[in-house]
């Protein structure tokens, strides 16, 4: 699973290098999660630019790195295809994300 991760002293963009988070890459997925977000910034963003395709498993392995963040730090997601976004907004998930068109207009949210 190719995840990219640049952080800040307040954040921290994972940007996801991959077309697909289904059920064949989802434990991959939640590990590197888990490896490159162990630490660090309060907000985690998770740059989803390039995904055009997520099934309930890629679904189940966002809300997993979401719990493994702890209670003192927040994931919110970046960047949605209107593939990815109707998924999210279909299982009324887009109720538990913070959703932001793209990783400048996070940025500028928890920059002030």
């Amino acid at each position: 699973m190719d995840l990219q991760s640049s952080e800040t002293a307040d954040m921290q963009i994972v940007t996801v290098n991959e077309a697909r988070i289904d059920a064949a890459v989802a434990i991959r997925f939640k590990d590197r999660m888990r490896e490159v977000t162990g630490t660090g910034a309060p907000h985690v963003i998770l740059d989803l630019a390039q995904v055009d395709f997520i099934d309930s498993s890629g679904l189940g392995a966002i809300v997993a790195a979401m719990k493994q963040l702890g209670a003192t730090r927040r994931l919110d997601l970046a960047g949605l295809s209107a593939n990815v976004d109707r998924v999210f907004r279909l299982t009324r998930m887009d109720s538990v994300f913070t959703i932001h068109d793209d990783v400048a207009q996070a940025q500028a949210v928890y920059a002030g």
